[in-house]
């Protein structure tokens, strides 16, 4: 009698545990996982997607607007930056402010000097004079060429100016003396010294400093 035959080969049709334990060994298999995207392919996709949702319909002889759209996005958005913030100097420009000669004063140079020319057309020279003392160093301080300390006297300004401005340092000096003399001393201004202050302030909003910044 001949032994009874076992059986070699597996079962043509498996359980459901067991189809599902062969599709899982067979998925682990290093061919599979290789081709499997990792992070950094999902990211390649995902801008490679935005970017071709950017394309408009194809039109022959028409190119794509996708090129065209990503250019006018940059524009807008360097130019809305360019509003909120500006330039580096005029940003700055926009926050210089502070003591001038042991007063506050908030006010811009081209305010400072408008208000020194109303004065002197009111014949208040002595103002004019002192307001546009005060126009010249706030100018300074707005092309960040000088800046004015607490305790900053019209002569320290003249003296640290003139390094500056050597051309300018007897006008300085002048107008520095003149500010002095209508502030501390009571004296009247004249039209002629404050003629000399407004060419002074006016100057300096576009001379050519000699050194790029004194602060000593």
């Amino acid at each position: 009698m001949s032994a009874p035959r076992l059986p070699l080969d597996p079962p043509v049709t498996p359980n459901g545990p067991t189809a599902q334990n062969w599709l899982l060994q067979e998925l682990s298999k290093s061919d599979y996982t290789a081709s499997h995207p990792n992070w950094f392919d999902e990211v390649a996709t995902a801008i490679s997607n935005w970017f071709q949702s950017l394309t408009g319909p194809s039109v022959p002889g028409i190119p794509g607007l996708g090129p065209l759209i990503l250019v006018v996005a940059i524009v807008v958005v360097a130019v809305i930056a360019f509003l909120i913030f500006g330039l580096p100097r005029l940003n700055r420009r926009s926050r210089v402010g502070g003591e001038l000669f042991g007063e506050a004063d908030q006010r811009t140079a081209a305010k400072i000097l408008a208000d020194a020319r109303a004065a002197a057309s009111d014949e208040n020279y002595s103002l004019a004079i002192i307001e546009g003392v005060r126009a010249s160093a706030r100018t300074l301080s707005e092309r960040t060429l000088f800046t004015m300390f607490p305790g900053t006297t019209a002569h320290e300004f003249a003296r640290r100016a003139a390094v500056l401005f050597p051309a300018e340092r007897d006008s300085l000096v002048g107008t520095a003396t003149a500010f002095d003399r209508v502030r501390y001393l009571d004296e009247q201004g004249s039209r002629d010294q404050w003629l000399d202050v407004e060419r002074l302030a006016t100057t300096l909003r576009t001379a050519e400093p000699v050194l790029a910044t004194v602060d000593a």
